[in-house]
């Protein structure tokens, strides 16, 4: 009878096997009695079943998915009628369902022992795998069932039996981290150095795991701790790249080499700072070559500030790796900006505090295609600009791929007020914006496309585009402050006419400009840019006339 709640007009079994949910349905009024008697363990009723049917095979009819009463009765555990089941039909002892599971692999998934017995002294084979390629073996060891791999492999099971994508018995073993398997396979003649399709030996899972046990245990085996798997990483970078510090120092015990690299070019300590792992870092710091830094073409400077990983940064600085480490143009070419320093993967995460150490072991902040401070500026990174500006960075670069007259700065920071003064404040060449090869004469007007052709972009022309046209007035009122008397193109006219701010522009770049203004801007330039900072050492009201902080008339 169905007892399940589901109804009268079907009855539903449920089984799982490696995850998954397979499902019998058959109507009620047809529900076979053989079944019900083997789910409930009903063995007077299977023997009186199994004695009045003149041909007993027929009993045992799989259903859609290739199960039977034998599979049925192995999968529930029902021990002693699957010995009565088999005993009146001895040759279903190795059927298989449509998913190719035997009695036997269905007995050990689900770790019923008495079963798994009698059908090994009654014959079953232990070597015929799934539809995925799994052993009973396999799934004893998935199960972590020591006493069921000893019997499996008494009766034969072939320990180097490989499963789906290479995988053995000995390599399920040791991701279980069950060193009394391991040790049952192995005497039992398990290969240590076997490979799955990817090249992983069990040594090398070990390692990948952080199994320490079982990795000290294949070692003493004598597996080889410096193996590789297909994509040339070895066991060691794997352990490094997981943090697994303790198998880490197993390794190098074990004389390990921390100088290999992988496919990839990159040894266990760029792996390490990449990952941010102290303690492998420190002791990787001491065995890492040099040489074999500078041949892979990238410092793990650059890994650790790539991912964030300030400590391990520190940990690199103090040991006095070189902050102004480039790129190899085979590594700088696998970013689209071509970047080359350390600094530029701090800048470009926006992270002020690794910008900071960088800089403040000798960092050059003048290093790469695209200038770190244009990219700081383009993020509207105020701090971030104002660090690099103290520390040396190019406030007039230009942009490699649109030169223009004036500086690239400029042309990121019309939107942002605050980012403009920084510049200015910090040495931007101002005076280049007003420099226009037509004056107060008509301006040709260009299309688009003749626009990008142009050999090198003019102020007036970038600020007119349209969608930075609104800027114009804010902009350019801000840049006339520092530059002595310029005239403006007709062009700016044009588009500062209508601007609010006209009136007040019309007087900075018609009328004479104040004594003051005039002392304020010669002594800037006297000054120059790398050594505006020293104004700092003079009185609060004079630096902050010379920063633009206060107007002139306010000094006196």
């Amino acid at each position: 009878m169905c007892t399940n709640g589901i109804g009268k007009q079907e009855c539903v079994t449920w089984r799982t096997l490696h995850g998954l949910r397979l499902v019998s349905v058959m109507p009620a009024e047809d529900e076979d009695q053989l079944l019900s008697a083997v789910w409930s363990g009903d063995v007077r009723k299977v023997r009186n079943i199994l004695m009045s049917e003149k041909t007993p095979r027929n009993l045992l009819t799989a259903d859609a998915d290739g199960w039977t009463a034998v599979h049925e009765a192995s999968y529930y555990g029902q021990a002693e009628c699957l010995k009565l089941l088999l005993t009146a039909v001895p040759e279903m002892i190795n059927t298989r369902t449509r998913k190719h599971q035997t009695p036997l692999i269905l007995a050990v998934s689900r770790e019923h022992l008495p079963c798994v017995e009698y059908l090994l002294e009654k014959g079953a084979d232990p070597g015929i795998p799934t539809i995925t390629n799994e052993t009973p073996l396999y799934e004893a060891c998935s199960t972590r069932n020591a006493q069921m791999v000893r019997l499996l492999v008494r009766n034969g099971a072939d320990v180097n039996q490989k499963c789906l994508d290479g995988w053995t018995a000995l390599h399920e073993s040791v991701s279980q981290n069950d060193m009394e398997m391991c040790e049952v396979l192995v005497e039992h003649g398990a290969e240590i150095s076997s490979r799955n399709i990817y090249g992983v030996t069990p040594l090398f899972l070990a390692a990948q795991c952080g199994r320490l046990e079982p990795l000290s245990f294949l070692s003493r085996k004598g597996a080889d701790v410096n193996c590789e798997a297909k994509d040339g990483a070895t066991a060691l970078y794997e352990a490094c790249r997981n943090d697994h510090s303790d198998v880490m120092e197993f390794l190098l015990s074990q004389s390990a080499d921390a100088n290999r690299p992988g496919k990839d070019g990159l040894l266990p300590l760029h792996i390490a700072a990449k990952h941010g792992n102290d303690r492998i870092i420190s002791k990787l710091i001491r065995i890492t070559s040099m040489t074999e830094v500078q041949r892979s073409g990238i410092s793990p400077v650059h890994l650790s500030a790539e991912s964030n990983e300030d400590h391990a940064l520190e940990l690199l600085i103090h040991a006095g790796f070189d902050v102004n480490f480039l790129l190899a143009p085979e590594r700088s070419c696998m970013y689209e900006d071509r970047r080359l320093s350390p600094l530029y993967f701090a800048v470009d995460n926006r992270n002020l505090e690794a910008a900071r150490m960088l800089l403040e072991a000798g960092a050059d902040p003048n290093l790469d295609p695209f200038n770190v401070l244009l990219l700081a500026v383009r993020q509207g990174d105020v701090h971030m600009a104002t660090l690099l500006l103290e520390h040396g960075a190019n406030v007039n670069a230009s942009l490699p791929t649109h030169p223009s007259t004036f500086p690239a700065c400029v042309m990121l920071s019309v939107r942002n007020i605050t980012m403009m003064k920084c510049l200015m404040d910090h040495g931007c060449d101002a005076e280049a914006c007003f420099q226009c090869e037509y004056g107060a004469e008509k301006h040709p007007m260009y299309t688009r496309s003749e626009m990008e052709t142009r050999p090198c972009l003019q102020f007036c022309e970038m600020i007119s585009a349209g969608s930075v046209c609104h800027c114009t007035g804010p902009v350019v009122n801000l840049l006339l402050d520092y530059v002595a008397r310029v005239k403006l193109c007709s062009r700016l006219n044009k588009l500062l006419e209508s601007d609010d701010s006209w009136t007040q522009i019309k007087d900075k770049s018609l009328l004479p400009q104040s004594l003051m203004q005039l002392c304020r801007v010669r002594i800037r330039q006297l000054v120059g840019i790398k050594r505006l900072k020293s104004i700092r050492n003079l009185p609060g009201r004079l630096i902050r006339y010379l920063n633009h902080n206060v107007q002139c008339e306010d000094v006196l």
